[in-house]
């Protein structure tokens, strides 16, 4: 029994030295939401959580995003990327001129977004990616 432990283990470890290097190769661009957001007594909507991009030389690279609860929806804030390869934290905050956000469930969509020059001359949007999570909105 013993040695069927230690033969396993050992090709394990084999296993995974050999896809070690795949695992660096399709490294994406991704994001994350926090399960939670803050909501002030301000109408003040403070939401966050994690992104990582590769490439920004194309142009610069945002996370933005949108808060919706019943039927409502707002964008809240945007976020300046630092594409380095790393995972790196978002706090987007915005005070919302309807206080019609209030604790309790929501929706946040997220996005991943690099702004490129098209063919005129004008910033065109393109999404590295995006995340929809449901969230709990806590009072602040």
């Amino acid at each position: 029994m013993r040695v069927r432990l230690v033969l396993a283990a050992g090709l394990l470890a084999a296993v995974t030295a050999a896809t070690a290097p795949l695992a660096h190769a399709t490294e994406v661009d991704g994001l994350t939401v926090d399960g939670f957001g803050v909501v002030a007594s301000d109408s003040k909507v403070t939401l966050s959580g994690t992104y990582r991009c590769l490439d920004d030389s194309a142009g610069p690279v945002f996370v933005g995003s949108t808060l919706l609860q019943g039927d409502r929806s707002a964008g809240i804030g945007g976020t300046r990327a630092v594409c380095d390869g790393r995972v790196h934290t978002w706090v987007n905050d915005a005070v919302v001129k309807d206080a019609a956000y209030q604790p309790g469930a929501a929706r946040v969509r997220a996005t991943l977004m690099q702004l490129t020059t098209g063919e005129t001359g004008l910033p065109t949007p393109g999404f590295l990616a995006t995340r929809e999570s449901d969230v709990a909105l806590y009072e602040g």
